[in-house]
């Protein structure tokens, strides 16, 4: 722990050293990845673990503090709570909108295990009877099965964002399958909520009439999600106070992923954590 590196805006996080393992990581935001960013290392993830090593900075100095990004966890949410009792606490959004790409995609996997099984189906029928079995291609000349598989990327981005042969494989699959259509344009509405209000008034208007579109949608996911994004509903608003995310947690993740790359894994964990902190602390 580092208590002199505390700042008024923290991230918190977490992040795998070596074959898995969890550490829990505070950094301070101001000192954008460079020296000064770790606050505290904590060896796994439970609360009151980490809370522990946290309190030991001074009540006043955590005081100071007024905002702490974390990712939509109940574990973070308490560390955050009890470390930072008069601190905001802003739930990152791009966890909000991972959970709605998810959910795409899970109806782009299942409608592709419906279609491997009915292709396999026929397959058998063929050879049977004796026959080769030759796929019916579609007008992009692609099968539905590699229609699916090949539209997973497309389906992260926005369509503005889209390549001439990404538009013509979205079209034909939301013609095939109005269903993946209609849970890509709720993931987008999602994040467009995200991207283009300012206001927290209005952003929970936005998301109210989303909740409705949601239900009207049946989806389980996005029907969990929306459950999801009321429970964390506060500190889900608070990011439109100053639009703060966890992006420089990621970022300082990625430096941690490539140190440990230059050395080709860790094996003396004490030691990574020495020169990381040297670095970094």
């Amino acid at each position: 722990m580092f208590g002199k590196n505390l700042g008024k805006y923290l991230s918190l996080d977490e992040t795998s050293l070596s074959n898995g393992e969890l550490y829990t990581i505070l950094t301070n935001k101001d000192a954008r990845g460079k020296k000064g960013s770790i606050i505290a290392i904590v060896k796994g993830t439970r609360a009151v673990e980490v809370i522990a090593v946290i309190n030991k900075i001074s009540e006043s100095r955590r005081n100071m503090v007024k905002e702490v990004t974390v990712y939509m966890a109940g574990s973070m949410n308490l560390i955050a709570k009890k470390c930072f009792p008069k601190t905001e606490i802003v739930t990152d959004r791009f966890h909000v909108q991972k959970l709605a790409y998810e959910a795409v995609q899970e109806q782009r996997i299942k409608l592709r295990w419906e279609i491997i099984e009915l292709e396999n189906n026929e397959i058998e029928i063929s050879r049977k009877s004796g026959q080769i079995y030759k796929p019916n291609l579609l007008s992009n000349g692609e099968t539905k099965r590699q229609l699916l598989a090949r539209s997973r990327y497309l389906l992260f981005k926005s369509k503005s964002k889209w390549t001439p042969l990404q538009i013509a494989r979205a079209e034909l699959l939301f013609e095939l399958y109005p269903s993946i259509e209609k849970a890509y344009n709720l993931a987008q509405e999602l994040s467009y909520i995200f991207e283009n209000n300012t206001n927290k008034n209005v952003a929970r208007l936005k998301l109210a009439q989303w909740y409705n579109k949601v239900e009207e949608a049946g989806f389980k996911s996005f029907s969990t999600i929306s459950r999801t994004i009321q429970i964390h509903y506060q500190t889900i608003l608070n990011y439109f106070n100053n639009r703060s995310t966890n992006t420089s947690a990621e970022s300082f993740n990625a430096k941690i992923k490539d140190f440990r790359r230059q050395f080709r894994g860790v094996r003396d964990i004490p030691f990574f954590l020495y020169r990381l902190t040297k670095i970094y602390a």
